[in-house]
């Protein structure tokens, strides 16, 4: 019997001081910013240097959507930044707004990406089929939403022809042939027709029909306009050449050609560049 007496403890059981780096790590305070590489957010030297590929990195007065929204003017965003919108993210490297601008660098502008293959759009790293989608489509709404118009126009002007047909034009890699057709006030009739498609260098035409809407809707004049891939609207001897070849026919029919527009690239004095053959004289 042992009673009260106290045993050494065993030598496999005696305590020991537990050093500082065998302790095992305190679990993190709420909020505490995280010291993993997993998660952490760039800080603002990441940011200037490029690192960072989420919008919402940047601060919020230069964050797109929200420029947008506080302006209510989608006319104050570049075209870069109308493209991050879309995109909402970036990749590793380059945030969404980086990334608009190289889209429009590669496909050299709006035009170039509506043209694009789907194929070589899978070739830009971070594009995915989503992503495409997104991008064509919103294109497409632009380009139907010019197309569709006001209700009705006055076409009185050959400015307002080109204006009419500026952004529809401006998309276009080949030469095409619109026939607007009117009434008695100049006013016009259902949306603009595509009578030809062509190549980069020109059209060929068949002089019929160009009139094919204007008999089925009994019209009595008709505008004729092109665009010129090349930015330049001067027309060539081939244009004169049709042109007046169209007017000969219509005077047959009893149709007035009352124009024919070419409408070239960008804008002078606040106009689509564009020449009339009216305005020249050959009609």
């Amino acid at each position: 019997m042992l009673g009260n007496e106290v045993l050494p403890a065993p030598r496999s059981a005696r305590i020991r001081r537990v050093s500082d780096s065998e302790k095992p790590a305190r679990p993190a305070k709420r909020g505490a910013p995280s010291t993993s590489k997993r998660g952490v957010r760039p800080g603002r030297a990441a940011r200037e240097e490029g690192a960072t590929y989420l919008v919402t990195d940047l601060p919020i007065d230069e964050r797109p959507r929200e420029r947008l929204l506080r302006s209510n003017d989608p006319t104050s965003l570049s075209d870069g930044e109308i493209l991050a919108i879309l995109l909402r993210v970036g990749v590793e490297g380059m945030n969404a707004i980086a990334l608009g601008n190289h889209l429009l660098e590669t496909f050299k502008g709006w035009r170039g990406l509506m043209d694009a293959p789907m194929d070589e759009l899978r070739k830009v790293r971070g594009l995915g089929d989503a992503k495409i989608a997104q991008l064509k489509a919103a294109l497409e709404v632009g380009r139907r939403l010019v197309a569709e118009g006001s209700d009705r126009p006055l076409l009185n002007r050959p400015e307002i022809v080109a204006q009419l047909l500026e952004v529809e034009m401006a998309l276009l890699s080949r030469e095409e042939m619109y026939v607007l057709v009117l009434d008695t006030k100049n006013m016009m009739i259902g949306p603009p027709r595509v009578t030809h498609r062509g190549t980069v260098d020109g059209i060929t035409a068949r002089v019929a029909d160009f009139f094919r809407d204007a008999l089925r809707e009994s019209a009595r004049a008709i505008i004729l306009a092109h665009n010129h891939p090349s930015g330049d609207p001067e027309p060539s001897p081939q244009d004169i050449a049709l042109t007046r070849e169209v007017a000969r026919a219509g005077k047959l029919l009893d149709i007035d050609v009352l124009d024919h527009v070419i409408v070239g690239r960008g804008r002078r004095d606040g106009v689509p560049v564009f020449t009339s053959l009216k305005q020249r004289g050959i009609l």
